[in-house]
């Protein structure tokens, strides 16, 4: 039996998951409250009719957009069998490398008046053969290219663990193959497909920067300006609470999507459709699709700027990498080092004392841990800030002179704090994912023989999960060097990490400078869609089984 110590040390742990799951509520919390406080005592911005209706329209375009671009390559890769489709059944995760941000200055570059297309055109057959591409549908566009890889995984996954005998009987009663799609594929696929898109509209309300180059004025964007811009935060606390809206907008209309209705398939996981040979101009034509989408989301891209770069160091082989550069990257690398062992720690904590504890409470405070890679950056960065200064008045409650003082504005407390809010989701689900595979006897037994929980936790959980652990640190690493919005709001004076100065950069239309640190962001983030790239291919090796 477990003695009275070991049920002390075991609620302790209970109190603790409590403890994260509020640090991590807090900001959002935060904005609620003074949302709900300053409600008609501040002055809005006269176009926030004409933001709410952008922000709508650009969630709606990149929406459908990922959708086509995404479910479509899905079905196409996983009943088609055409030249290179192995190669492009897991290469089509690649534009998932590309920053919004740096795809959206290299599109720009391109397609702008002053890009070579656009003055070619003109020099061929004079002018207005292009429409302007700083425009709403032009910020969509590029969206879509990075984004549609979201709707892509897991349509590709539910297509793939599909059993062929529903397809196969629609089939057979006479059914055409699109009929058939949309009778039974897409009905069982419509959970992931809905997912899918969530995460695709998350993404597309974080961001405030890439739609600036667009001209783009979005909630987001909105917030931003009123922080940075007016430095009215009162009305970017409002605005925050708008964009909170929009982000439980977007849950709800995935569980709308999803339906009331349940789809399930007799024999358990399948291994897709029968495929279907396409040969000659079909199979080629195919094969282009798949290439275009490669091509313009990803590969043209890194050939652009890996062009720049050279043509950079050719004009100046001294001054191709900034003095900066090693300031910023080591910014980024310290501030990224730092998330991603808070995060993995966290994480194992958090699970660890799932597993010590048990019971409904602990599993929902598992659950808010994770919710802040479902809240907008904006929210989040304001939420921060809004939660520093309550702490401030706090400690000026308490009779500290100067309360927190620099704490927020003079340091990065500020944006290791929301990095941790932001990337717990990732982090926690991979270690939790290896945690699972814990029998939990073998916990019970730890525990009936006496070990602690924290024994536990570093003798028996932390060796079981490492391979968790290791993606976990991975992934959060990567995102955190990749983040930009969250910088942008809330880096004190004078700090720059190497995605904000892309940002400026490109900004400036500085595109050669821009160039380098823009492909080290691009070479760093492949790291995570290689581990993406490793479990399609278990897919397509082990279409019906566990891999």
């Amino acid at each position: 039996m477990i003695g009275r110590a070991g049920r002390s040390g075991r609620s302790a742990w209970l109190w603790l998951v409590l403890l994260v799951a509020a640090v991590i509520a807090a900001p959002v919390v935060a904005v609620v409250v003074d949302g709900l406080r300053s409600t008609g005592s501040v002055t809005l911005p006269a176009d926030l009719a004409e933001m709410v209706v952008t922000t709508l329209l650009l969630m709606i375009s990149v929406g459908v957009g990922t959708l086509v671009v995404g479910g479509g390559l899905a079905w196409l890769v996983t009943v088609g069998r055409f030249p290179l489709r192995n190669a492009l059944t897991w290469m089509l995760v690649l534009p998932l490398a590309m920053p919004a941000y740096i795809l959206g200055f290299v599109f720009l570059s391109t397609f702008d008046e002053a890009g070579p297309v656009q003055t070619l055109l003109r020099d061929a057959f004079g002018a207005g053969w292009l429409p302007p591409v700083r425009t709403l549908p032009g910020a969509a566009l590029v969206m879509t290219l990075t984004l549609f890889p979201y709707v892509y995984l897991m349509a590709r996954a539910a297509f793939a663990e599909q059993s062929p005998t529903t397809y196969d009987a629609a089939r057979t009663l006479g059914a055409s193959r699109s009929r058939a799609l949309y009778a039974v594929v897409l009905p069982l696929a419509r959970p992931s497909l809905a997912a899918g898109l969530a995460l695709v509209m998350m993404e597309v309300l974080t961001d405030f920067a890439t739609v600036q180059y667009f001209g783009v004025e979005t909630v987001s964007v909105g917030v931003y300006k009123q922080w940075r811009g007016s430095y009215d935060f009162e009305s970017a606390s409002q605005l925050s609470v708008l964009v909170l809206l929009f982000a439980v907008a977007v849950l709800a209309g995935e569980r709308l999507l999803r339906g009331r209705a349940r789809y399930t398939q007799r024999g358990g996981r399948g291994s897709g459709p029968e495929p279907v040979h396409l040969t000659g101009a079909r199979g080629w034509a195919a094969t282009l699709v798949c290439l275009l989408a490669l091509g313009v989301g990803f590969l043209l891209p890194v050939l652009r700027l890996t062009g720049w770069a050279i043509e950079e160091a050719r004009r100046d082989a001294d001054g191709v990498v900034d003095y900066r550069f090693a300031e910023y990257l080591a910014n980024s690398l310290t501030v990224a080092l730092v998330t991603a062992l808070a995060c993995v720690a966290v994480s194992l904590v958090v699970a660890h004392a799932l597993r010590m504890t048990g019971g409904r409470l602990p599993r929902a405070a598992a659950q808010v841990t994770t919710f802040g890679y479902a809240v907008p950056g904006a929210v989040v960065g304001i939420g921060v800030l809004l939660a520093f200064a309550d702490l401030d008045e706090l400690v000026r409650a308490a009779g500290v002179e100067g309360g927190t003082g620099l704490l927020v504005t003079g340091s990065v407390a500020g944006i290791l704090y929301a990095y941790l809010i932001r990337f717990m989701a990732p982090a926690y689900q991979a270690v939790d994912a290896s945690l699972t595979k814990v029998n939990t006897t073998t916990t019970l037994s730890a525990l009936s023989l006496g070990a602690s929980p924290m024994r536990i936790l570093t003798r028996v959980h932390l060796p079981l999960a490492r391979s968790g652990v290791f993606v976990a640190f991975v992934l959060v690493l990567v995102d955190a060097i990749k983040e930009l919005p969250l910088v942008l709001l809330l880096r004190p004076f004078g700090f720059s990490t190497v995605s904000v100065w892309v940002y400026e950069l490109a900004k400036e239309n500085y595109w050669e400078k821009a160039a380098l640190p823009a492909l080290v962001i691009v070479a760093t983030a492949v790291v995570p869609v290689y581990l993406l790239f490793r479990q399609e291919r278990l897919i397509d090796r082990h279409p019906g089984g566990t891999a």
